[in-house]
């Protein structure tokens, strides 16, 4: 197997784990009439893209893998807060975590990039003074995924007018 389909492996496990897709799946419904940004696929994706770009122009160097499946699960605890006010960033850990303990043996992380995703997971939501490389990128890739400039529920949203994204930035 190349490595190329070895990521693209990972990631689909990731996708397909059962914990993934009830999580997944809860958070859709809780979310069905949210006016505010969803934490949809969509969300994911773009956090995964702008992080792994960013990661390229910089010359970060994480991998693709590492960036995208810290991507695809840093809001799926997000269900848990809602239900039970449980922050999503923790509730998010937990079950990534899990996860990425049950990748069968020839596509698991190593226990560091396991720590690297698991440490950018909890750190997304605020910026910590030295944060690792994939946290404070992640940080950064995720409120840039969101088009806060352009959504008409920008002025009722309670993120602070620093964390909004109100530019198209290139």
């Amino acid at each position: 197997m190349n490595h190329m389909e070895n990521t693209m492996l990972r990631i689909s496990y990731i996708r397909k784990h059962p914990l993934y897709i009830s999580s997944y799946q809860r958070l859709q419904e809780l979310e069905q009439e949210r006016i505010f940004c969803c934490h949809q696929m969509n969300h994911l994706l773009d956090t995964a893209r702008i992080a792994y770009i960013l990661s390229l122009e910089r010359g970060i160097g994480i991998s693709k893998e590492a960036i995208y499946a810290a991507a695809i699960l840093h809001d799926i605890g997000k269900g848990r807060q809602y239900e039970s006010g449980i922050p999503h960033e923790l509730a998010s850990a937990d079950i990534a975590e899990q996860i990425l303990a049950e990748l069968p043996e020839e596509l698991m992380f190593t226990s560091n990039e396991n720590e690297q995703i698991l440490t950018a997971i909890r750190g997304h939501r605020k910026l910590r003074e030295n944060a690792e490389p994939l946290e404070a990128l992640l940080y950064e890739s995720d409120k840039a995924s969101r088009a806060c400039f352009a959504c008409p529920a920008e002025t009722d949203c309670n993120w602070s007018t620093e964390k909004k994204n109100k530019e198209i930035r290139i």
